[in-house]
């Protein structure tokens, strides 16, 4: 069987991507950057539907939740989030529904991102809507 030698020292797979990384002039994201931006977008997404839901099903606890959102949002991007125009509030049963589900998927996928970031304010908004929204669902 073939064994590589432990004796050598050359430079990682990881050092020359890094290397060149650094010379094709490019700006470069960290991990936790990176980790910042997807959080921001999928929290931005979980907004988006929310305000929707407040137009379909007006509830105070969707304000709050919207309110907490936003100000999420603002703390990773440091500017507020822009909102778009919920759609008209004559919309069925059905798409209430399919609104739920996406904001349960949303949710989750934050969580899932909060939690590699290690973000505790992220990691609550999360976890408080998918509860929310598993329990709209019947889940």
């Amino acid at each position: 069987m073939y064994e590589p030698s432990r004796t050598h020292r050359g430079p990682s797979a990881h050092s020359v991507a890094e290397q060149r990384a650094a010379a094709d002039g490019y700006p470069h994201r960290s991990r936790e950057e990176e980790l910042d931006i997807r959080l921001a977008g999928h929290l931005t997404a979980l907004l988006t539907v929310t305000d929707e839901l407040r137009v379909l099903e007006p509830d105070p606890e969707l304000d709050t939740a919207a309110h907490r959102l936003a100000t999420q949002v603002a703390r990773l991007r440091g500017a507020a989030p822009l909102r778009a125009e919920p759609t008209s509030p004559d919309a069925g049963a059905g798409h209430v529904e399919a609104l739920h589900r996406r904001a349960h998927t949303l949710a989750g996928n934050a969580l899932v991102v909060a939690t590699a970031r290690e973000d505790v304010p992220g990691e609550a908004i999360a976890a408080a809507r998918m509860e929310a929204h598993a329990a709209a669902l019947g889940l």
